[in-house]
């Protein structure tokens, strides 16, 4: 039987039908941060423009309720960052990544040879004993694991806790126009799980990744998690999935009744927020990211700003600046664009601005070049 073919610009559109990046929703935020399995949150903040972008009418509170009322919690997740998913799912998804945050604990350049010689048993008995009466910081735990392992690293200890335990962030960190570094708790203690429950199996979390992310490759499953030999899960599966190839002949699975739009259906511009996990959960990023764009999209840094999605796939970068009482958010484009991309961006970017900045006495839209600012309307598509 001839394997269908899906193109790029296919791949494309079904991802953004999943992402919710066609249409916004109208999802409460929990139910959306669990379809998407979390969302990339290395900064307090992006989970808000995350959601903004999805969600019809999203407000910040809506958010900030979950994460004080322990519903959502910000812990390290999927190839070592920080998630802010739903508790359940952060139980879920931490012990199924664990073998990853330690592989990377061993391999780190700068910490793992700080933990030679450190029993990590009692390594982890002792951040639990420190981390039972209150929440306490990195900077807290240092010393006072330096007092229980002399000698060692204290950097290296705490680094060590992060990846060994299910620690949370817990609040003001992550709420809506509040601040406060991260303070840390055992996620079964903090989100009071039920220690009866069992987490859902691999394979139902493939499946999930596949809702949210697909259709995919082996390969891209494992860019998202982290993990490797994912094959055999696929194999189990494959009696009850969809099977395509990609342009280059690569094997890709979905869910047979999930969203694949017609190639030709009208992508609107969308401006994704800082770290948006659609933009780093596939090995073959060329459905939204092409080739020449993806190595301007992350920063020297590691900081993946706001980019904006014309017509399905990254165009430009975003930054929102407060210059004294206005709000301007500054657009870098990396392609030619017509007057109504134009158009299009400023009136996302408008909103935006109202959504991040409501008490502005102004809000602005500017497209910025290497020379500096140009006009909106002074660029033709060729």
């Amino acid at each position: 039987m001839t394997i269908p073919t899906l193109t790029s610009r296919e791949l494309g559109r079904a991802t953004l039908a999943r992402q919710h990046l066609l249409r916004r929703s109208d999802m409460d935020p929990l139910s959306m941060i669990e379809h998407l399995l979390g969302l990339q949150a290395q900064a307090p903040m992006p989970p808000y423009y995350a959601l903004w972008t999805r969600l019809r009418g999203f407000r910040p509170e809506g958010l900030s309720r979950l994460i004080e009322s322990r519903a959502v919690v910000r812990i390290v997740l999927m190839r070592s960052t920080v998630f802010a998913v739903s508790a359940t799912d952060a139980h879920a998804l931490r012990g199924w990544v664990q073998p990853f945050l330690e592989r990377v604990l061993d391999t780190n350049a700068v910490y793992a040879s700080g933990l030679d010689g450190v029993d990590r048993t009692s390594l982890t008995a002792a951040a639990r004993e420190l981390l039972r009466d209150a929440p306490r910081s990195a900077q807290e735990l240092r010393p006072l694991l330096s007092e229980r392992f002399p000698g060692a690293d204290p950097s290296a200890l705490a680094q060590g806790v992060r990846a060994l335990l299910p620690l949370v962030q817990v609040p003001p960190r992550g709420l809506w126009g509040r601040s406060g570094q991260p303070r840390l708790a055992m996620l079964d203690d903090w989100a009071r799980l039920d220690p009866a429950a069992r987490p859902p199996s691999p394979d139902t979390l493939i499946l999930r990744y596949l809702a949210a992310f697909g259709p995919a490759s082996v390969r891209d499953a494992q860019a998202w998690c982290g993990l490797t030999r994912l094959a055999e899960i696929f194999e189990r599966l494959r009696p009850g999935l969809a099977v395509f190839r990609d342009e280059h002949g690569v094997e890709l699975f979905d869910l047979p009744d999930a969203p694949r739009p017609d190639p030709a259906t009208p992508a609107p511009v969308r401006i994704l927020a800082p770290f948006d996990n659609v933009l780093l959960s596939h090995a073959d990023r060329t459905r939204i990211v092409s080739e020449d764009v993806r190595k301007r999209v992350v920063a020297q840094n590691g900081i993946i700003r706001p980019v904006v999605l014309v017509g399905g796939t990254v165009a430009g970068n975003a930054q929102v600046k407060t210059l004294e009482d206005a709000a301007v958010l500054e657009v870098t484009t990396w392609r030619r664009l017509t007057a109504s991309n134009r158009s299009a961006i400023e009136a996302e970017g408008t909103r935006l601005l109202r959504f991040a900045e409501p008490r502005a006495s102004a809000h602005e839209v500017r497209f910025v070049s290497d020379a500096g600012v140009r006009r909106a309307d002074s660029t033709v598509e060729v």
